[in-house]
């Protein structure tokens, strides 16, 4: 186990007090150290939002992007450098709403990366926008007459499309929280954390009590390779919310398909030849 401290960031953190991104970046570090990692083989990428600046507060290789766009640079990253630990640390709004298109693709490709996403059900950066995740009829500092669209499930979302590894937690519970980051970051292809998140100041309505009123733990008997039973839990949300691993499954990652990334050094470690290239310039003479 490596010591934790070693993914102590100096930087100062823009998050408020009591903000949920605070347990989740305490429980990334002791997973991480957990797992034996060191700084300079972990790469975390993120997007734009209050969950977004993880990047900044931890100790590892950083990528802060576009909006939306946390994931293209972390496949990037992967597939350049296969033995790298990719993490994207991004919120509900970032991954669902800007990121959706992003999300549903590489759910599609499976690549190995971990994606973690703070779900607070509201876009704190732009102080209290709806969010994909947002309840129907919930007022918010912008939708003062109620949200009047559907939210989002992005458990049963990932689930429909083939997603390997889904899994729900909690930042208000460490101890449930960094075994699940653990098993996420383990897996063998793309998988999706979906992390409650309270925001104190731009959402009342999700707050820790509320959360601690509705969480459980999936018992040790659930099967884990049953998508009729994860599609189920996926739906359980106002009188119980399961955490824990929802579905997982082997599959083929992205790498695994395709032979020149496979078979080798990662692609970082091999020599460029540009006369390797000649041949093809024969067709333009």
């Amino acid at each position: 186990m490596i010591d934790k401290k070693v993914f102590e960031s100096h930087d100062e953190k823009a998050w408020c007090p009591g903000c949920g991104n605070h347990g989740i970046l305490e429980a990334l570090k002791q997973a991480l150290a957990e797992l034996g990692k060191e700084p300079h083989e972990v790469v975390i990428a993120s997007g734009i939002g209050q969950a977004a600046k993880t990047p900044h507060y931890i100790n590892v290789n950083g990528f802060n992007g576009l909006h939306g766009r946390a994931i293209p640079p972390a496949v990037g990253a992967k597939i350049a450098n296969k033995e790298l630990t990719v993490i994207i640390n991004s919120g509900d709004g970032d991954s669902y709403g800007e990121g959706g298109n992003h999300l549903l693709h590489n759910i599609r490709r499976n690549v190995d990366i971990t994606h973690f996403v703070h779900d607070n059900q509201i876009y704190g950066l732009t102080k209290g926008q709806a969010s994909p995740t947002t309840a129907q009829g919930q007022t918010t500092s912008i939708q003062t007459g109620g949200v009047v669209v559907n939210p989002l499930n992005p458990l049963a979302f990932a689930i429909s499309l083939g997603c390997t590894f889904v899994a729900r937690s909690f930042a208000g519970d460490k101890d449930h929280l960094v075994p699940i980051m653990k098993a996420a970051i383990q897996h063998k292809g793309y998988a999706l954390v979906d992390i409650l998140q309270p925001c104190v100041v731009f959402n009342k309505v999700n707050t820790y009590q509320w959360y601690k009123e509705r969480v459980y733990h999936l018992d040790e008997g659930y099967d884990v390779t049953n998508k009729m039973a994860a599609f189920q839990k996926s739906y359980e949300w106002n009188e119980g919310i399961p955490m824990g691993i929802i579905y997982q499954e082997e599959k083929e990652t992205y790498i695994d398909r395709v032979a020149t990334l496979r078979d080798g050094s990662p692609l970082v470690n091999r020599t460029l030849d540009p006369k390797k290239a000649e041949r093809f310039l024969e067709d333009f003479r």
